[in-house]
C-alpha cells in the first residue's frame, strides 16, 4: 500500500485529503506544516507528498526544495489557492524547485486521485 503525506495548514482540507485518499486505499499521514512534515519524512518513507505552497512554519516551496534534495524518490504534488497572487505563478515555481505536477485549488478531487495513481505508477 502506497504512503502518502499530506501538507496543508488548513485543518478541512487536510481531512478531506486524507479521507478521500484512504477511501482510495493509500496509507496517508497529516502535517499541519513543512516542519512538521519534515519531521514526519525524516521519521518514515512516503512515496508521495502533497503539499500546499502558502503555510506558517516552513512554505511550501522550502518543503518541496528539501524534499527533492533529501528524498529525490518521492513523488510531490503541490496545491495552492493563490494567497494575493495567482496561484499559478506559484505552483510554477513549486514545479521549478521539483514538484512533479500541481494543482489550483478549489481542484476536482477525481483529478487529484488520477494523478496520484499517475506518478505511483512511475516509481
Amino acid at each position: 500500500m502506497a504512503r502518502i503525506l499530506v501538507i496543508d495548514d488548513d485543518d478541512t482540507i487536510r481531512l478531506s485529503l486524507r479521507l478521500t485518499l484512504e477511501d482510495a486505499d493509500y496509507d496517508v499521514a497529516e502535517a499541519a506544516n513543512g516542519e512538521e512534515g519534515l519531521a514526519l519524512m525524516r521519521a518514515g518513507s512516503f512515496d508521495l507528498v502533497i503539499t500546499d505552497i502558502f503555510m506558517p512554519e516552513k512554505e511550501g516551496i522550502e518543503t518541496i526544495d528539501e524534499i527533492r534534495r533529501n528524498y529525490p524518490d518521492t513523488k510531490i504534488i503541490s496545491i495552492s489557492g493563490g494567497g494575493r497572487m495567482d496561484p499559478d505563478a506559484y505552483l510554477d515555481i513549486a514545479e521549478r524547485v521539483g514538484a512533479d505536477q500541481s494543482l489550483s485549488k478549489p481542484f476536482d478531487i477525481q483529478l487529484l486521485l488520477d494523478m496520484v495513481a499517475k506518478l505511483l505508477q512511475t516509481q
